[in-house]
């Protein structure tokens, strides 16, 4: 599980190599990741009604978790809605499902790729997001808690591994 210091120190070196950064924009630290929409962790994504981007990330940490993230056109976080679903031995995943459909509802949503840029937030101690890390040589960008999403480059390409 990365601390709260260990992901802002992680932003604090993306912040620190993008300003120098020299590479082609699919090498080095991550400015905008592309997922693709798919029929696994990325199936609730998209544009809603009023043209924000949205993700519905799969979110594992001390509890289950429901997230609604949602983006600007430039790709960043304006606003999050997390709701906690308790201990993973007592997880309802009917009450989650109620929840997402509620919320897909109001969004009124279309399905598609989006592109947004690394982001974090706090929640109840943990902390939340698409999270860039630099390991050894090498960045790559997890859907925390529970790491459940990593995606590296080419960043452009919406792969991701689970």
């Amino acid at each position: 599980m990365n601390t709260k210091e260990e992901v802002l120190a992680s932003f604090a070196l993306l912040k620190e190599e993008l300003k120098t950064k020299t590479e082609d924009e699919n090498m080095g630290p991550p400015e905008l990741i592309t997922i693709e929409h798919d029929d696994y962790h990325a199936e609730y994504i998209g544009r809603t009604a009023t043209g924000l981007q949205f993700f519905f990330p799969p979110i594992f940490g001390k509890h289950e978790y429901i997230t609604l993230f949602l983006f600007n056109d430039d790709g960043d976080l304006v606003e999050s809605r997390i709701e906690d679903l308790g201990p993973r031995n007592t997880f309802a995943p009917e009450k989650a499902r109620a929840i997402r459909d509620k919320w897909l509802e109001e969004l009124k949503p279309e399905f598609e790729d989006i592109v947004i840029k690394p982001f974090a937030v706090e929640y109840d101690g943990e902390m939340m997001g698409l999270i860039p890390t630099k390991h050894d040589h090498y960045w790559v960008a997890e859907v925390l808690p529970g790491n459940v999403m990593a995606f590296s480059k080419p960043w452009d390409k919406g792969y991701y591994d689970t």
